[in-house]
């Protein structure tokens, strides 16, 4: 993965150029097409995404809960709490996704817990949202 184009991302675009190039050897890129389920409901998790280009919609319980875009991220919150999914996010456009894989995510949440700490936020905020 290329360290600029991860700089170009709001989630770490604040890391020093040693912490991008570190995060880049942990991620990969995927191209998925529109209407490709990326996360299923109830599943085990297995990666974190980052939306580079395109868009996606959340869903719970068959439920609209929100759209994702450019520099949106998923698949946190079930990695850090260790619990199954709580939504479905399918593609609703040609999507390329940043990918981090579970064992590369707890890695990277332990070596650099700025990072992490980015996550929680988020992850409060999203839960404070839902209800």
């Amino acid at each position: 993965m290329d360290p600029a184009r991860l700089r170009s991302l709001p989630l770490f675009r604040y890391l020093s150029a040693q912490q991008v190039e570190q995060v880049a050897r942990w991620t990969e890129e995927l191209d998925v097409p529109a209407g490709l389920s990326l996360v299923e409901q109830g599943a085990s998790p297995h990666e974190f995404f980052i939306i580079e280009e395109g868009t996606a919609e959340v869903l719970a319980d068959g439920r609209h809960v929100a759209d994702l875009g450019p520099g949106d991220f998923f698949g946190e919150m079930a990695l850090m709490e260790r619990e199954r999914r709580a939504a479905s996010v399918i593609a609703t456009s040609d999507v390329r996704l940043i990918l981090m894989r579970g064992r590369d995510f707890r890695e990277m949440a332990e070596a650099m817990p700025e990072v992490a700490d980015t996550l929680r936020s988020a992850l409060k905020q999203r839960a404070a949202e839902l209800g």
